[in-house]
């Protein structure tokens, strides 16, 4: 572990089972029952869902089989967003270093609280019961050194908890947690792991660095090698721009149309260039993410000669991506398609590219964003998705 001076002031808050808690808050009825938000695909499960085996993306008939009592609940999206922002207010109220993770969680810094408060531990008990007595909804809080070590922390206390990871118990809390529980550690590099018969962090810290560069490639071995020693960094990071602009759809398990799943990308292609060229941010990398049948997931990029804020060059690169990737979709099935825009830059300034291969399509852009801003997201809609739908815009914090 690191030897620098170590204070556990950094939280990790995470809201419970976000979507289902807001729907148990404000119905009564939806209390302790197994709850499931969606509409044919599983966006939020209860816990009491959840302990009868329901996940996120799982289709609504998979979830039924699973939990013959579920009560399923269409999303109410703004009624979400509401209770972001009021437990944001109280992340901001708390400490000016807040980085927000997703609409549902963030980091805290309260080091700098240390003379004028009660320890960081306390603040988030205090925490927590503001959010419980204000909000109306449980929350978790992991409190350690790190980022990452406040996020596994958060994890191992859920549902409804609070966990201290002090410093010089570090390798004491991360060592025998499985390897599942580390955070960024997905299902295909657990799965490698276990065939070298690694099953905890403990098992992963008593090899060298070289050991597991060899077994994950140089990178990813770097980086657990640091995650498993606790060398990752100290610090929340607050006023960074957005590092990238994603979107992604569950589909439920198919057999689903190759002309469903790239009307379904299609779909979101459009929906996040429009958020891009709304923050006035330029792509460099397209970034397609699938999830299977079987629950691995499989990525695929492409980049740009020039930065873009076109929503043709953008489409035209996420279509390659997805033909691509046509072999495994069609061994392994697709439940979930997502894609996401990396390497942003500001659109201040953006390098022309002459359109000698057909019309500028940058008014055509433009246009469609007025009309989308004017009359609503859902006045525009490509033909290809007026039977399939759109699917759920989930909230997203500001890009």
């Amino acid at each position: 572990m690191s030897d620098a001076p170590r204070t556990a002031a950094i939280l990790h808050a995470d809201l419970d089972a976000f979507y289902a808690s807001v729907e148990q808050r404000d119905d009564p009825r939806l209390r302790h029952r197994p709850i499931a938000v969606g509409g044919g695909v599983v966006l939020a499960a209860s816990y009491e869902a959840k302990r009868c085996g329901v996940k996120t993306a799982m289709s609504g008939r998979e979830a039924r089989m699973l939990c013959p009592d579920l009560i399923e609940v269409r999303p109410r999206f703004d009624a979400y967003v509401e209770a972001s922002r009021a437990v944001f207010d109280l992340f901001h109220r708390t400490t000016p270093q807040v980085q927000g993770v997703s609409i549902d969680e963030a980091f805290l810094d309260v080091a700098g609280l240390h003379r004028i408060d009660v320890p960081p531990v306390d603040i988030a008990a205090r925490l927590r019961a503001q959010v419980r007595d204000e909000v109306g909804l449980p929350i978790t809080v992991g409190v350690a050194r790190t980022p990452f070590l406040a996020k596994v922390a958060s994890r191992v206390a859920k549902p409804d908890g609070l966990l201290l990871v002090p410093p010089d118990g570090e390798e004491a809390f991360l060592h025998p947690l499985p390897l599942e529980q580390l955070w960024g550690v997905g299902d295909v590099t657990a799965r490698k792991l276990h065939g070298y018969g690694l099953v905890t962090a403990g098992d992963v810290a008593s090899l060298p660095e070289q050991v597991l560069a060899g077994a994950l490639g140089r990178a990813a071995g770097r980086h657990l090698f640091a995650v498993v020693h606790g060398r990752t960094p100290e610090r929340v990071v607050t006023g960074r721009a957005r590092g990238s602009i994603g979107a992604q759809r569950a589909i439920g398990r198919g057999p689903h149309s190759p002309e469903f799943v790239r009307a379904a990308l299609l779909g979101l292609v459009d929906r996040v260039c429009r958020r891009m060229r709304k923050a006035h941010r330029t792509a460099g990398t397209v970034v397609l993410r699938l999830r299977f049948d079987d629950y691995t997931r499989a990525t695929r990029s492409r980049s740009f000669l020039h930065n873009t804020t076109s929503g043709a060059d953008v489409a035209a690169a996420a279509v390659a991506l997805l033909d691509s990737a046509e072999l495994l979709i069609r061994e392994r099935g697709v439940t979930l398609v997502g894609i996401a825009l990396t390497r942003l830059g500001s659109d201040a300034v953006v390098q022309p590219v002459l359109p000698l291969d057909g019309p500028d399509l940058g008014q055509l852009d433009a246009a469609m964003d007025a009309v989308s801003s004017r009359f609503g997201k859902g006045a525009l809609v490509r033909g290809s998705l007026l039977r399939a739908g759109e699917g759920f815009a989930v909230p997203q914090l500001p890009d």
